[in-house]
């Protein structure tokens, strides 16, 4: 329209000054569209004009040309500036730039080439400038200079130097750009710039941008490098894999050829992006559809195997097609992230890896590189899902082609770089179905396996390399404890052989470090064992000296893997016996080696080294620091070895070797006390050695096997020692009471109390050595320490004031421990000692406070010393600074360490009797809850242990108080949860202080808030032990051995001490329920403990590691064992049975009422588990007079809807209580006459019962009557309408039946009748259930394990009710407790009437099972992949040849209507199945699209499109675009200010129900299978997602697209209904004004 009014405005010679004036707009202003579009139509018309030079005179030519001019520089630029200033506003800057460049495009001809060079100069700095500095220069934004360099690309081709300028700066834009400009970028600037050119210049510009592309990548492999070179590759893939375009010349830019390409491709197919990869797979299906298509050879020359990953033969063409077609079916399926859909496929992986075998074994070059196979399996390492993720890493450990050399080189990089990643997964290693607890992780055992059988096939010259990058690739990066401990495990299981120098010994310490993270200590322990194992098998003795092995040695903890008297610690000493002569000597200083020969023992070595640990300086006179520990701890270890090596030599004699090798130490202990020029340092480095040897030398308690032999080196070294004792201890001694000043000494004083009392220790212990530690040496310290203690406080402290301070109370701390333990004599001396300072502690104080005066002493602080001489020591101002605290801190720990002894022994001060006990105690309760809230958490169990004693004296008096006490004490406590080492001895310690018997005993009414506190810690101590496993045993242990103890006697305080037990009854219930359920991943860890420990000694670390038994089904066995020792003649105790019977049927009740449903292996359903496996233990201990009242209740549970397991046990409950009390027959046969809605199928449960009547009868009275009745219930089930009713009836029929036939022998004519009738009832029966699935259920509940092996009497026993049961009921195995696990209680009390073990084997040899379980084996068998859908290539589809565009033409059936279309253009090209385009065209023509894009309007004719879109066609304008085509008519469509929205998921999608669409949106709609091209992605602007819920990853593509086209009439439905509205107010407005104006 505007060309033809334009045409006739031109025609008329207008006044063109005037034409320009009135179409341009003031600077400041922003035009509408339509005027800029005005201006654009009258610069177009006046082009022919300027040409014709009749009509314009070269005057009036320069004259207009200048206004054009004019218009680029003063109004279309600063306009395309202002749009870049405000480009917030998305559709009317779009629609705005669209015209403004159409403007440009068309007034750049009519001026001179210096017009456009500038405008092109002008844009140019908006790709190169930071975004802020462009908008402040008033340049263009990257957008919009993106479309403006695409309208003038056009007229560069005149000047090649400006193309590549305006080619460089595009490419270098696209690496710094953000990501959502670099398609903008690509598509505007590159592909139009391709698009204008041709010929040679075409194939200049694409290596120009091909060689800029492979260098970034090259040089910057990162994935967003791959990422955005990806994009640009796939948007030219139309040039660079075009076989029209490229002739066959090697010199074309054929990216096929460039190995630095497929890196590009590799890298995408395993990028994190799922829009990267789908490009990274169309890139290579496209290159293999286009080798097929030119048949030609790739590469073109040979070339070195390794670099060349891509290739094609002719001669091979179906070969090389099938595989890669193959390859790109397995990486679109596992897009889909869902195990069952990709399952299937995973045998083409297996088809890939036989062909790539194949050909790699055929002679000449191979065809296909092993990289790409390594690509698949790192895309399921990628995977979301945890379980696709775990078949990856199956299959690829099963990979048997890794058993070849060649291959097994070939994925080395993959397996210590990927793999290795993958591996650091947790979840991986859970247990598989069918495994039970405490098995190896099927995972793990296949790592072994295969770790195993890869370093074999690996080529000997590359094993040590590659193993070594293993290992290093194990310390780069922190490792949960689960994946370390198997991939350490499995490194162990590898065959001996030499790999590893000192790099790999430095490399596998530097993973001991990452193990020292890990909370498990058990499980880091074990991965310690497995290393040193790997280390032992690996490493190459003569490349290693002895030294780099001890060092070496030195980061395995004692504690944890490394003690004596394991089998580590064995095997360590024959391997270096094995290889004492192999080790590389060690270079000495000067450069000479250790030993005249070329080789050095482990005794010479040893000897050396303690000659250099002793050999020290000469004393300066300063204070110096203790010597470095971890020498000591070195040479200590190394000792022992050598020791215990030489003792399994045959004849050799520990005793003399012992005492040759330790002379130098010897000599150094002879003379610390008398030779005063002895050096300190030697002195204490003495010590040191001295104690590590003793600590590192003793033998775990849980060791039996060679005690003996062990201890006998441990009895020789204390033979050598026990000479030496008194200079020792009269030098520590002498040093302790006075010498001690400086800061250094804080730290020297804990080295010589920990000697002493190891002194004292091993004194104590050995026969005939107790006189060797001077008795009356402990009075003096105590005199010594208690005079520096009353000192009186400095003003200004000093130094050598509170170092004394802290050493002192060290010492007393020291000497009350040792007298506690009962290792120093208590003579006279030594208790006037302790009474003084028990009197210290008690001294009184001027105040006016009670609690002062009596423990004035009490919680005294050390004050930090002021340092005057500031020239002091840095290292001694650093350890103030740094130390001062935990050096306060164990003062006062050291405090209570002394009062809690004192307390016991000593008691309070007689200076202190006219005062009264429970004020003192009061004060000593107030002052350890003020030591409570001074002390670290860690440092609290002395103060614990003295509350221990106290709180009992006090808690009727003083309840507040004591409640005060527990409860920051239980603070305290779970203050301490994530410190396994200090949490335990605390936990233990508050248990048995806040539940010591005497406050057990209290009752609600002696002191309610002291027993709802413990109540309510009970609760927490529960709930804690759900994350933390073994804290809620601890409780129970105390408990019950507190009300039960196994030492008990009879009599008054035995029963009084189990009273108690029913102020706590809630515990004893919920212990017999109790069992956490933990979460996945914890349970993971308690899978993998159980494993470690039941591999026994074998792992050093369950000999190392001190631990409790942290089981999370302690606390039942504990329980169950505790009840098993019940007497029922005991009042109380049988009182205890019937209120906790009471109690778990209230339990079970409180379930089945409740309107939650629960499932297999809920917690309700284990709770009612563990309900009635607890009433089964305790039913023989009840009164017949009690059953009798349960037995309704019993009955009733069977009524209720139970899992299997839990009706398994009822019905044995029944069958125990008829077997034992038959008179409560009739009650179960009112069971059968109960309402019918109430039994339904419950009555199975009756029927069950009937089943096991043999068992009964016996005891019954009338035995013929008993049968008659249960026939008679019988046969009324036999025609219930459910089929499992009649299937129970039908098997209690007929064991019934034949018990009555037996009866009728016996007794003439006892049934009558009835008996032809229930044979015949029988047969008919028998011949229903003949065939189908009704004979294969009568079978299998035949067969079950309830109504076959299972003899209710006979397997009455704890293995069956708690082991056989559950795991027969296909309970989680977490469920099952086997029978060790009572065994290990020594209290747990077996009896004849209930064994510990089930006496007949037959149940424990069955499988679970269930006869209503479907069969499974058809079910399990997986299809083929044949059912795998296959993607299309869009550019094979056979497209004709480019047709004459189609002009949308509205038509004119619509318009006389009245229909209104909108501007939304749906593009359809992409989608082939004409039922969805017909769907499609009937849901535009509905909601008013603007058109409909088809890739041929043929489909119109077809009678599917026909049959849905029911004559929309007619109605709705349609345009033919083919699938080739689409990437200029986007381009068009751009340049038409459209915005392209696709429906995809990338990492910048918006959601559908927060997007706003511009009014002219273009909705591009990808085909069914494949979705949108990967060459058409850069195209979008906005990519729209449809948020999902459900598990299916995508919608049908015309549900998607009806979902996206009413979400856009909605939006502008909407905005047009408000503006109709408003018009519609403004209307009535002006009307009811006139209307007004009219009336006056």
């Amino acid at each position: 329209m505007y060309s033809v009014l334009m045409n006739a405005l031109l025609s008329s010679s207008p006044d063109y000054d005037a034409l320009f004036k009135s179409l341009s707009w003031p600077e400041e202003s922003w035009p509408e569209t339509e005027r800029v579009e005005a201006l654009t139509a009258f610069i177009e018309g006046l082009g022919p004009l300027l040409a014709d030079s009749i009509q314009f005179t070269e005057a009036k030519r320069r004259c207009v040309q200048e206004k054009i001019e004019s218009v680029i520089w003063t109004k279309c630029l600063p306009f395309l500036s202002k749009i870049s200033a405000e480009a917030a506003e998305g559709a009317r800057c779009r629609e705005s730039t669209a015209a403004a460049c159409r403007l440009l495009s068309v007034c750049i001809p009519l001026c001179n080439e210096e017009v456009w060079r500038r405008a092109v100069c002008f844009v140019l700095p908006s790709f190169q400038l930071p975004e802020e500095e462009l908008l402040g220069q008033g340049r263009l934004s990257v957008e919009v200079a993106s479309e403006v360099l695409a309208a003038l690309i056009p007229f560069l081709s005149a000047d090649e130097a400006l193309t590549l300028t305006t080619l460089s700066s595009a490419l270098s834009s696209i690496r710094t750009l953000p990501d959502v400009l670099v398609s903008k970028i690509t598509v505007r600037i590159l592909l139009t710039l391709l698009s204008c050119c041709s010929g040679v210049r075409l194939k200049s510009i694409l290596n120009v941008i091909l060689d800029d592309l492979y260098s970034w990548h090259s040089t910057d492999r990162t994935p967003v490098v791959t990422e955005r070179t990806l994009l640009c590759l796939t948007a030219l893939s139309d040039h660079l894999l075009n076989p029209h375009s490229l002739p066959s010349s090697s010199s074309e830019p054929d990216p096929r050829l460039s190995l630095q390409f497929w890196r590009m491709v590799q890298d995408g197919l395993i990028h994190r992006d799922s829009v990267s990869r789908k490009r990274a797979l169309y890139l290579l299906k496209r290159c293999a559809a286009l080798s097929e298509e030119e048949g030609l050879n790739c590469p073109l020359s040979p070339s070195e195997e390794d670099d060349t990953l891509f290739k094609w033969v002719p001669d091979k063409s179906k070969l090389l097609r099938e595989f890669w077609e193959d390859y790109a079916l397995v990486m679109e399926t596992l897009e889909e992230n869902q195990v069952h859909v990709v399952r299937p496929v995973l045998n083409r992986i297996d088809m890939l890896i036989r062909t790539t075998v194949n050909d790699n074994q055929a002679p000449g070059q191979s065809l296909f590189h092993p990289s790409w196979l390594l690509c698949v399996y790192q895309r399921m390492f990628h995977s979301e899902n945890k379980s696709l993720m775990r078949e990856g890493v199956c299959h690829l450990l099963e990979l048997q082609v890794l058993q070849q050399s060649a291959f097994a080189l070939a994925f080395s990089q993959f397996i210590v770089g990927p793999f290795m990643d993958v591996l650091s997964e947790t979840s991986l290693f859970h247990r598989s179905v069918g495994q039970n607890v405490g098995d190896c992780p099927e995972l793990a055992v296949k790592l072994q396996v295969f770790m195993a059988a890869f370093f074999n096939s690996l080529p000997s010259e590359s094993r040590g390399c590659v193993l070594l990058q293993l290992i290093q690739q194990l310390s780069s990066k922190h490792w949960c404890a689960v994946p370390l401990l198997f991939l350490s495990q499995a490194l162990s299981n590898l065959q001996p052989s030499p790999l590893l120098e000192i790099s790999g010994l430095t490399a596998l310490r530097e993973v001991l470090r990452c193990t020292m993270i890990t909370h498990q200590v058990l499980l880091r322990g074990a991965a310690q064992c497995f290393l040193l194992n790997s280390a032992l098998c690996l490493t190459v003795v003569s490349a290693v000296t002895l030294d780099d092995v001890f060092s070496f040695l030195m980061h395995f903890r004692a504690d944890e893997s490394l003690c004596r008297g394991t089998q580590l610690w064995n095997q360590l000493c024959t391997w270096l016996l094995d290889h004492e002569d192999s080790f590389k000597p060690r270079i000495m200083d000067g450069g000479c080696f250790a030993a005249s020969s070329n080789t050095e023992t482990v005794r010479a070595y040893v000897q050396d080294e303690i000659l250099a640990y002793l050999r020290v300086p000469a004393s300066t006179g300063q204070s110096e620091r203790l010597p470095d520990p971890r020498e000591a701890d070195k040479l200590a270890r190394a000792i022992l070895l050598c020791v215990d090596m030489e003792r399994s030599r045959t004849g050799a004699e520990i005793s003399n070797n012992l005492q040759s090798l330790l002379s130098p130490l010897v000599d150094t202990l002879s003379r610390v006390s008398t030779n005063i020029y002895l050096p300190l340092r030697k002195s204490d480095k003495g010590l040191q050695l001295a104690l590590r040897l003793f600590q590192l030398g003793a033998v775990p308690n849980r060791q039996v096997v060679g005690v003996q032999q062990e201890d006998s080196v441990m009895v020789a070294m204390e033979k050598v020692i026990f000479e030496h004792v008194v200079p020792v201890q009269d030098f520590i001694l002498r040093r302790l009471c006075g010498e001690l000043q400086e800061l250094f000494d804080v730290e020297r004083a804990e080295l010589y109390v920990c000697v002493l009392k190891q002194l004292v220790v091993m004194c104590s212990s050995a026969p005939g050595h107790h006189n060797r530690i001077q008795q009356n040496g402990f009075p003096k310290l105590i005199k010594y320490s208690l005079m520096v203690l009353q000192e009186p406080s400095q003003q200004v402290p000093s130094v050598a004031n509170q170092v004394s301070r802290a050493v002192a109370m060290a010492s007393l701390a020291m000497v009350c421990g040792l007298m506690e333990e009962k290792l120093i004599v208590m003579r006279s001396e030594t208790v006037a000692a302790l009474q003084s300072l028990n009197d210290y502690f008690y001294s009184p104080v001027s105040s006016s406070s009670q609690r002062q005066a009596c423990l004035g002493n009490v919680n005294k602080h050390l004050l930090k010393p002021q340092i005057e001489d500031y020239s002091i020591d840095l290292e001694a101002q650093g350890l103030l600074q740094q130390d001062w605290g935990r050096i306060a801190a164990n003062f006062l720990r050291d405090q209570w360490i002394c009062l809690n002894f004192l307390i016991k022994a000593v008691g309070i001060p007689e200076s202190l009797a006219i005062l009264k006990t429970s004020e003192t105690l009061k004060a000593a309760l107030s002052c350890s809850v003020e030591a409570l809230a001074l002390l670290p958490s860690d440092l609290v169990l002395p103060v614990l242990t003295f509350m221990e004693t106290v709180l009992p004296e006090l808690v009727h008096d003083e309840e507040a108080l004591c409640v005060e006490a527990v409860n920051l004490s239980w603070e305290l406590v779970q203050g301490l949860s994530t410190n396994a080492h200090d949490f335990w001895p605390a936990l233990k310690g508050f248990i048995s202080m806040a539940f010591h018997p005497k406050l057990l005993k209290l009752t609600h009414a002696q002191t309610p808030t002291l027993t709802a506190i413990l109540k309510q810690i009970a609760m927490e101590l529960m709930e804690l032990s759900q994350s933390k496993s073994g804290v809620f045993g601890v409780l129970l242990q105390h408990c019950c051995h507190t009300w039960l103890p196994t030492d008990r006697g009879s009599g008054e305080p035995a029963d009084a001490a189990f009273s108690s037990v029913f102020s706590h009854i809630d515990i004893v219930s919920e212990a017999c329920v109790y069992g956490p359920v933990f979460r996945r991943d914890q349970r993971l860890i308690q899978d993998v403990q159980i494993y470690v420990e039941r591999l026994g000694e074998k792992c050093a670390a369950n000999v190392a590691v001190t631990s409790d038994n942290r089981d999370d089904q302690l606390p039942r066995t504990c329980i169950l064992a505790f009840l098993s020792r019940l007497d029922p003649s005991n009042e109380q105790h049988e009182k205890l049975i019937e209120e906790l019977v009471l109690d778990l049927l209230k339990k079970d009740n409180g379930i089945s009422k409740s309107k939650v449903r629960y499932y297999s292996n809920s917690l309700q359903h284990r709770v009612k588990n563990r309900v009635w496996q607890t009433l089964l233990l305790l039913l023989p201990k009840l009164r017949e007079e009690f059953v009798g009242t349960l037995v309704e209740r019993v009955f009733e549970a069977g009524f209720c809807s139970n899992q299997a397991s839990v009706k398994y046990l009822i019905e044995w409950m029944m069958i125990l209580i008829l077997f034992h009390y038959p008179q409560h027959m009739d009650s179960f046969w009112s069971c059968f006459n109960m309402d019918h809605e109430q039994t339904k199928t419950s009555v199975c449960t009756f029927l069950s019962v009937l089943v096991h009547f043999s068992v009964i009868i016996p005891h019954l009275k009338d035995k013929s009557v008993q049968l008659r009745k249960a026939l008679d219930v019988i046969l009324q089930s036999c025609f219930n309408h459910n089929f499992s009713v009649r299937l129970y009836a039908l098997l209690a029929l007929k064991r019934v039946w034949s018990l009555a036939e037996n009866q009728a022998e016996e007794e003439a004519d006892a049934l009558g009748g009835l008996s032809s009738v229930i044979r015949a009832c029988l047969n008919q029966a028998e011949a229903m259930q003949s065939t189908g699935n009704a004979n294969k259920n009568w079978i299998r509940i035949q067969e079950h394990f309830f109504f076959g092996a299972f003899h209710p009497i006979r397997d009455y026993s704890v293995e069956t009710i708690f082991y056989t049961f559950p795991s027969l009921s296909e309970l989680a195995d977490d469920e099952w407790i086997p029978t060790w696990k009572f065994e290990k209680l020594s209290c747990f009390s077996e009896s004849p009437c209930f064994p510990l073990r089930n006496p007949a084997p037959d149940l424990n040899q069955l499988q679970p099972g269930d006869w209503i379980q479907q069969d499974r084996s058809e079910q399990d068998k997986e299809e083929r992949w044949a059912e795998v859908q296959k993607k299309i290539t869009p550019w094979r589809l056979g497209i004709q040849e480019q047709e004459a565009e189609l002009q949308l033409v509205p038509p004119q059936r619509a318009a006389r209507l009245g229909k209104l279309h909108g501007a939304l253009l749906v593009v359809a090209s992409l989608i082939d199945k004409p039922t969805n385009l017909g769907g499609l065209c009937r849901t535009c023509e509905i909601f008013g699209a603007s058109a409909l894009v088809l890739d041929s309007l043929r489909h119109v004719n077809d009678k599917h499109f026909q049959s849905l879109s029911v004559s929309s066609e007619l109605w709705l304008p349609l345009l033919e675009v083919k699938p080739v085509e689409l990437t200029d008519f986007l381009q068009v469509k751009k340049s038409e200010g459209y915005c392209i929205v696709g429906v995809e998921q990338t990492a910048n999608s918006h959601s559908l129900q927060d997007y706003q669409f511009p009014e002219k949106t273009l909705l591009l709609l990808g085909n069914e299978r494949e979705g949108i091209p990967a060459n058409l992605l850069q195209m979008l602007d906005v990519c729209v997602e449809i948020p999902q819920q459900g598990v299916i990853r995508s919608l049908n593509v015309h549900v998607s697209a009806a979902l996206l086209i009413w979400e856009y009439t909605r939006q502008h439905l909407t905005s047009a209904e408000i503006n109709s509205k408003h018009q519609d107010d403004s209307s009535n407005k002006r009307s009811s004004e006139r209307v007004k104006s009219a009336c006056t």
